[in-house]
């Protein structure tokens, strides 16, 4: 196993895949507010992760991504884009309402930012274990 294929970093590496697909989202939301009968999309992740971990948690380890009961759904986690088409925010049929995005792109932000804190604080770990503490 890999220093970098553990399942926290795979966790919060696949944390940081989706929220950059998130932000582009966001940010293609905001770019069609005033396009009509556009529909916003959102991004599915953390619900996705809960279950790949709640089922990982016997965490058998095999030797072949086919073989059953591997942590091999980690490795295969892909965030999901999903469009609202159930509601509209303007009779033109856009569903986009700008403060929700805007609340949306901020908590990303902040998101973002911890996830990638905690990769950059596991790796500075790994370089003082590598190091035996010496700069």
């Amino acid at each position: 196993m890999s220093l970098f294929s553990n399942p926290v970093m795979l966790s919060l590496s696949k944390g940081l895949d989706a929220g950059a697909l998130r932000q582009r989202v966001i940010a293609n939301n905001i770019a069609n507010i005033d396009t009509p009968g556009y529909k916003k999309s959102f991004v599915t992740f953390e619900g996705l992760l809960k279950n790949v971990l709640k089922n990982d948690a016997a965490g058998m380890v095999t030797t072949h991504p086919k073989h059953f009961g591997g942590v091999s759904s980690l490795t295969e986690l892909k965030p999901g884009v999903h469009r609202n088409n159930a509601t509209s925010m303007r009779t033109d049929g856009n569903n986009v309402d700008i403060d929700e995005e805007m609340v949306n792109l901020a908590a990303n932000g902040i998101k973002y930012q911890a996830t990638s804190r905690q990769v950059s604080d596991r790796i500075s770990l790994l370089t003082y274990v590598v190091t035996g503490g010496r700069r």
